[in-house]
């Protein structure tokens, strides 16, 4: 009965997030009007920009940099579902004095999985939810689901990524190597939306 972003803020406030920047594009004023309608509560900030329908990701958050006030802050996509402790992530990694905290999850595999154990096949199943992955000629490596949420210090905005194509996979490898990072998993809900089936998938969890 609600749309994505309203659950989004509300948990955000529930976990003691007092300032949202929206860097708005297609249907930016119709955001702009369902937000200031539902969403203006009392003690909470929230700014909107204008970054343009067609600005790549990388654009839009340099376009909005300078209105972050604290020195870390939230970063988080406008497109999953989320009910879980992020206060607890933020504390932690203020506590750590980290640069940036990547944030995993577990998420729902869309195929069919055939399970073996001992070299014999036990079972098969479908729908099931992971969180680590295996990578093909990487024996020795484990990929963990990141979530599309991160901490960030304000320290790693002062790199040059204006014009990344893809903000997360051409600046995320440089700040790995330069700065002082952290990985989170989540413990709660998770769930991205993609299309009608992932709707469809959150009511039945819900439920």
């Amino acid at each position: 009965g609600h749309p994505i972003i309203w659950f989004i803020i509300n948990i955000l406030i529930k976990n003691s997030f007092n300032h949202f920047i929206l860097p708005t594009g297609h249907k930016g004023k119709l955001i702009n009007k369902y937000v200031k309608k539902n969403l203006m509560y009392k003690n909470i900030k929230i700014d909107f920009v204008n970054t343009g329908n067609d600005t790549t990701i990388a654009k839009r958050i340099y376009l909005i940099k300078n209105k972050i006030k604290s020195e870390n802050f939230l970063l988080l996509n406008g497109d999953a579902l989320l009910d879980c402790n992020i206060k607890k992530i933020y504390q932690n990694h203020i506590k750590r004095k980290d640069d940036m905290t990547f944030i995993g999850c577990e998420t729902q595999l869309n195929f069919g999985v055939v399970g073996v154990s001992n070299g014999k096949i036990v079972n098969f199943e479908r729908e099931i939810n992971f969180n680590v992955v295996k990578v093909k000629n990487k024996p020795n490596f484990s990929g963990n689901v990141y979530s599309g949420m991160s901490i960030m210090n304000k320290n790693i905005l002062l790199t040059n990524f204006k014009k990344f194509i893809n903000f997360e996979k051409d600046l995320y490898p440089k700040i790995i190597k330069k700065f002082k990072c952290n990985f989170a998993i989540l413990k709660g809900f998770w769930h991205s939306i993609d299309n009608v089936k992932d709707i469809n998938s959150v009511n039945k969890n819900i439920n």
